[in-house]
């Protein structure tokens, strides 16, 4: 996988070269410090049995993310798009979250094209359309958006058709998407061997993710499986695949709902690696409402499956729903959202038992000083109950109280 990313990350430089005539280079940039107190247990990634971002032994403020959200647009209907993060856990990670070129036509008919290729997201979320696909709401994400944030990212194509909303469609607007991929059969790893948590870190292209010492892989069965996860790997060659539907209801209320399947063969391991394909599909759904112009719900839930190994060894179902309400007064921003998340075993692996369940909420307040800072607060209740926990410690069930103070600075290229 890394060679492929580094393929396509020639290639797109490549076009960006012969298409460099006339260009305009915009974007933004995002610097975060925060300051956070948690329970202090060691986070998945150091590897232990937190599910929370900050681990013990790391400093309680730090530089949590930087990011620049950057756009390349050309003498044509092209344009490059990236997103170039550091986060600081556990070492210093500096990377690409996306990396895609797109192809977007002027409204014909009402209707335009729009193709992107590359490295990116597919637009699942509604609470993550900020700056390097972060929150304005909150901090810490949704379990749905953590994960996605983690595990899911697509390296192919995308093609979408869109109608925007123009009064030749009384208000309303649609878009349908279908994408085609590869590169992100282990998907589903993290879910099996640690759940779902609440937090905001992002994976990069060619990323490698510990997570704690389960037991089961010490087993015959399990014993190739690697003590960490490198989710954007291509492992059995096959094609993965979504196809999505987003319509706006006359600015006042849209949705968007997303089936994605990866297609995995969970036969197939590379030995090297030890990294299994996954055979990951789910569904989401997700809503926003204005109940007035500054005030706004917005919903989303996800229900899917994930199995490995020959005979679908490990076999679970998950899903997870989450409400929030956030409110705007001047430079102020009010946000609460509660959510509950869950993995269910299905499989017939008693020594490998991978149910886990939770809930959490969140509350976050928000002021812009200016047109360049930001500072806020949250608070997070999280408590969640992992099943390979108790051969550890003999605790399956934890809870999180986390505080976090952030001060960002934002900047314009």
């Amino acid at each position: 996988m890394a060679s492929m990313i580094t393929k396509l990350s020639a290639a797109l430089a490549l076009f960006a070269i012969g298409q460099a005539g006339a260009v305009e280079i915009s974007g933004q940039g995002q610097l975060q410090t925060t300051w956070q107190h948690d329970d202090n247990r060691k986070a998945w990634y150091q590897p232990g049995w937190g599910v929370t971002r900050f681990g013990k032994g790391e400093s309680d403020i730090t530089l949590s993310r930087g990011a620049i959200d950057w756009r390349v647009d050309f003498a044509s209907a092209w344009s490059l798009h990236g997103v170039t993060q550091y986060v600081p856990d556990p070492d210093d990670k500096l990377g690409f979250t996306e990396l895609y070129l797109q192809y977007r036509t002027l409204p014909k008919n009402g209707r335009r094209l729009i193709v992107r290729a590359g490295g990116f997201y597919p637009k699942f979320s509604i609470e993550n359309p900020d700056i390097g696909w972060s929150s304005p709401y909150t901090y810490q994400y949704s379990a749905i958006n953590a994960w996605i944030g983690e595990e899911v990212r697509v390296f192919g194509a995308e093609v979408a058709i869109e109608q925007p909303q123009t009064r030749r469609s009384r208000g309303q607007g649609f878009k349908g998407v279908f994408g085609v991929f590869k590169g992100n059969d282990p998907a589903g790893t993290l879910l099996a061997w640690r759940g779902f948590t609440v937090h905001d870190r992002q994976s990069v292209f060619n990323e490698s993710l510990p997570f704690a010492a389960v037991e089961s892989l010490n087993t015959p069965q399990l014993q190739h499986q690697a003590q960490h996860v490198e989710p954007f790997s291509e492992v059995d060659g096959r094609f993965g695949y979504y196809v999505g539907y987003h319509h706006d209801f006359s600015n006042r209320s849209e949705i968007n709902v997303y089936w994605y399947d990866n297609n995995g063969d969970p036969s197939k391991i590379n030995y090297r690696t030890g990294q299994y394909a996954w055979d990951t599909k789910f569904i989401s759904a997700a809503w926003r409402y204005k109940l007035t112009p500054q005030t706004h719900i917005l919903a989303q839930g996800m229900l899917g499956n994930t199995a490995m190994g020959v005979k679908r060894g490990v076999d679970n179902d998950f899903n997870s729903w989450f409400l929030l309400l956030t409110h705007q007064r001047d430079e102020w921003r009010f946000s609460m959202r509660g959510e509950q998340f869950k993995v269910i075993d299905k499989d017939d692996w008693q020594f490998d038992p991978n149910q886990s369940d939770g809930h959490a909420l969140t509350a976050t307040v928000k002021y812009r000083i200016n047109s360049n800072w930001l500072v806020g607060g949250e608070f997070l209740s999280l408590t969640t109950t992992v099943a390979n926990r108790e051969a550890f410690n003999g605790k399956p069930k934890q809870s999180d109280n986390v505080w976090r103070l952030s001060a960002e600075y934002r900047f314009n290229l």
